[in-house]
C-alpha cells in the first residue's frame, strides 16, 4: 500500500524543496494561530528551538486530524539573537530596526520538522544555521530597503538570502535546506525508513 504524504505548509519555498526532491505528496495549510501559539510559549520562556518544534507540530497535528491516513509534515523555523527571538517586521521601520539589531552580530535561524499521524508524532528533528551579517551604516540598511521594498516584509529577518539580501552578510553556516526552513536530509532518511519513499 502506498503511504499518502501530506506538507501542512502554504509556503511555495517548501513545496518547491519537496517537488524538487521528487518526492510525490499534497499540500495543505494548517489553520492555526501561530502568534496565539507563539505568545504564552515566548512568555513562560520557550526556547527559539521549543518555539519552532510546537509550531511544527501544532500545523502537522492539525493537518493530520483532517487526513488520518497519511503522513503529515509540519515544519516550522524561529529567528534568534541570543535569547531574542524575532517576528516579521509589522512595516518598513521595523525591518529597519530588525536590520540594526542584527548588524556586525551572528543570528540563529532554528528550523524544527516533525512527522505526525493520525495524530501522533513519529518523529521530530531540529536543525541550525548560524547566519553573520557584517556592520551596517545607516545610510546602507535605508538603501537596502529602499531597494527591496515591501519584500522586506515578508521574511523574520527582513531579508532574502535569494536576492540582494545576500550582500548584508560575510559569513553563512547551514544547509540550505535548513536554511529556507525544511531540513531536507534527515526528513529523507526518515521518510525511508517509514517506507514512505524508495529505499
Amino acid at each position: 500500500m502506498t503511504i499518502k504524504i501530506i506538507l501542512a505548509s502554504s509556503s511555495p519555498f517548501r513545496r518547491m524543496l519537496m517537488e524538487n526532491a521528487g518526492l510525490s505528496f499534497e499540500a495543505h495549510a494548517a489553520k492555526i494561530d501561530e502568534r496565539a501559539l507563539e505568545a504564552p510559549l515566548e512568555k513562560a520562556g520557550a526556547t527559539p528551538d521549543a518555539v519552532a518544534l510546537a509550531l511544527a507540530r501544532a500545523k502537522a497535528g492539525d493537518v493530520s486530524h483532517r487526513f488520518s491516513d497519511s503522513l503529515v509534515i509540519g515544519s516550522d523555523q524561529t529567528m534568534s539573537l541570543a535569547d531574542r527571538v524575532f517576528h516579521k517586521p509589522k512595516d518598513m521601520a521595523d525591518a529597519g530596526s530588525h536590520l540594526h539589531a542584527l548588524s556586525g552580530k551572528t543570528h540563529r535561524l532554528n528550523s524544527a520538522v516533525v512527522i505526525v499521524s493520525n495524530g501522533m508524532v513519529l518523529w521530530e528533528h531540529l536543525a541550525h544555521a548560524e547566519l553573520t551579517m557584517r556592520p551596517l551604516t545607516a545610510d546602507f540598511i535605508a538603501r537596502h530597503l529602499a531597494r527591496v521594498g515591501d519584500r522586506a516584509l515578508s521574511s523574520v529577518g527582513a531579508y532574502q538570502l535569494e536576492g540582494p539580501g545576500i550582500q548584508l552578510f560575510e559569513k553563512i553556516e547551514g544547509d540550505y535546506f535548513t536554511i529556507l526552513g525544511l531540513p531536507m536530509l534527515p526528513l529523507l532518511k526518515k521518510l525511508r525508513e517509514l517506507g514512505a519513499i524508495d529505499g
